[in-house]
């Protein structure tokens, strides 16, 4: 079944703009309903989270009229992290979940992603189904079936409480100064409370939304905020989060941030000598450094690549039976401990390893020299479809030729924006510039 509304991560889109409207949303909402409702009686239940947009208010109501007219019962979270939801629609038997966030990007997108009631998100095939039902029409509920909604306060406190439990058992924070840099997002009160409350001095960033702020100029996405913080005022570590805390980086006490690149490398590396590595593989997608490849290759441990996209990451994962995946871009998961990518999770188990090790975060970030990568973004639009042109596929052809045993070529569009992304690896600096500039340079001229 072909998806129009779906895209990598749920439905994404500009606040107020189809298909980021309350009435895409309220028949989203009832479209989900009549999927997972089974029966159309009364008892079934929905957990919905949001981050800190102001446009998620308005999501979150349409949501909930098209979740109980069709019989659903809802149970509104709160600002609360991606992970949290995955994690609160297993721990509150929930048939679904829903999370209200454009992840990383800025306050004026929004998006909506579904999970199943076992905590994952949905596959291609599910979210198909939904779309199918929301255009040929919904079957509402009788007035006697038609679901409630309320509020539960408790829900960030029980996801800070499970957070907790994954840091190693008997160690602490104590006497650790830890820059977090909330991105103004989901996470701006769970993630100082987690590490507060496992011992560490806090010092805080971006835990001030207001609607329009998160992401701005701070998080995962501009990670230089925290560093400088970090720099400022001596923290022995810095974690910077994205919007709805499914990402993260780690900054050391120098400054220098670490991507998921390197943060998959630690881990990896440390529990295939703990023999908690399942077969010895690392599920990562095509965008990981080739130098990680190299680094994995060298230790005996295998890496599975996907499409970009932390759900193929964890579908990849599940198929295979493999407990450790993510992506450059900083989503981390840990299948022994999440859903999906958990930011606060990941940057516990880098203080896990600082605690355990006794060494400081610069020692511990850098496991393997980059090959030089070079990535570039073209937007189009006006319904056009650039990698179609045989101009540019006869450029990107001799580029290909061009790299053949020297790095190699990735060419994409977005799952979330209207972009064309152009991106090659090679330790032939000039050769790297001079391919991904031609292709850019003809993918430009077809928009």
């Amino acid at each position: 079944m072909t998806k129009k509304l779906f895209g990598t991560d749920g439905v994404r889109g500009r606040a107020n703009s189809h298909p980021m409207t309350a009435e895409m949303a309220l028949r989203l909402g009832a479209a989900a309903g009549e999927h997972f409702r089974g029966d159309g009686l009364n008892g079934h239940r929905v957990v919905i989270g949001k981050d800190t947009r102001r446009s998620g208010y308005m999501l979150e109501t349409a949501l909930t009229a098209g979740l109980t007219s069709t019989g659903m019962n809802v149970l509104l979270l709160g600002p609360v992290p991606t992970p949290a939801v995955g994690y609160l629609t297993r721990s509150m038997r929930a048939d679904m979940g829903i999370m209200i966030s454009a992840s990383h990007n800025p306050y004026y997108d929004n998006g909506i992603k579904f999970f199943g009631p076992d905590g994952f998100k949905l596959s291609d095939d599910a979210e198909a189904e939904i779309e199918a039902i929301a255009e040929r029409g919904i079957a509402l509920s009788e007035p006697e079936h038609i679901g409630s909604a309320r509020r539960i306060d408790e829900a960030r406190g029980r996801y800070v409480e499970y957070a907790k439990t994954t840091f190693p058992r008997g160690r602490s924070l104590s006497g650790l100064k830890v820059v977090i840099d909330a991105a103004n997002g989901a996470a701006y009160r769970a993630a100082p409370d987690v590490l507060w409350e496992l011992g560490a001095e806090v010092i805080e960033v971006g835990v001030k939304p207001n609607g329009f702020n998160i992401n701005a100029d701070c998080g995962s996405t501009h990670p230089e905020a925290c560093a400088a913080k970090v720099v400022e005022v001596g923290a022995d570590l810095g974690i910077s989060l994205d919007g709805d805390a499914d990402r993260v980086m780690i900054v050391d006490e120098t400054g220098k941030v670490a991507d998921g690149d390197q943060l998959m490398a630690l881990f990896a590396s440390r529990w295939a000598e703990d023999g908690r590595l399942q077969e010895n593989v690392l599920v990562a997608t095509v965008m990981s450094n080739l130098g990680l490849e190299q680094y994995l290759g060298g230790r005996g441990i295998r890496l599975e690549r996907t499409p970009v996209g932390d759900r193929y990451v964890v579908e990849a994962m599940r198929r295979g039976g493999w407990n450790l995946g993510g992506e450059q871009s900083g989503h981390i998961v840990m299948a022994d401990y999440a859903t999906t990518g958990d930011g606060i999770i990941a940057g516990l188990q880098f203080l896990g390893e600082m605690v355990r090790t006794g060494r400081k975060a610069s020692e511990l970030v850098h496991s393997f020299e980059r090959v030089p990568q070079l990535l570039q973004n073209v937007r189009y639009g006006g319904g056009k479809e650039p990698l179609l042109a045989p101009e540019v596929l006869a450029v990107i052809a001799d580029s290909e030729k061009k790299l053949n045993g020297n790095g190699r070529l990735l060419i994409r569009k977005s799952g979330t924006e209207p972009l064309v992304r152009v991106m090659a690896e090679s330790t032939d600096e000039g050769l790297l510039a001079e391919v991904v500039g031609a292709i850019v340079a003809e993918i430009q001229a077809r928009v």
